[in-house]
């Protein structure tokens, strides 16, 4: 039974994705603070903050428009991931961990947003 967001397995992945992106992003190059480090940081918690925040809105349509936001959010993480692989900030091991976590959130909350789509229509 979900009572809160803190029951959504969404949420819960979510998370463990900020702390991932948390410790891999420590690692970067020092110049990088401000730049990529800061974006991932920014994007991977807009996740599952938004995830949150739409859960105790009061309406469906406050919570379809947040659910739209976090899987946004979700789509910058994943492009920033790819330049930080790219410029090799990120070893192999670390980028399918990142990745795996991420696709998983992604397809989850494609899933809510497909589901939640069928209910307005």
């Amino acid at each position: 039974m979900i009572n809160t967001y803190k029951d959504l397995t969404v949420w819960q992945r979510a998370i463990e994705l900020v702390e991932e992106v948390y410790k891999v992003s420590n690692k970067f190059p020092k110049e990088e603070i401000y730049g990529l480090t800061s974006q991932m940081k920014r994007a991977s918690i807009s996740i599952p903050s938004n995830i949150a925040e739409g859960r105790r809105r009061r309406t469906k349509a406050d919570y379809f428009r947040f659910l739209i936001i976090a899987y946004s959010s979700g789509a910058e993480l994943e492009t920033q991931i790819e330049i930080a692989k790219r410029l090799k900030f990120i070893d192999s091991s670390n980028y399918s961990k990142l990745d795996n976590l991420l696709d998983e959130v992604m397809k989850m909350l494609n899933k809510m947003l497909n589901n939640s789509n069928k209910l307005k229509s």
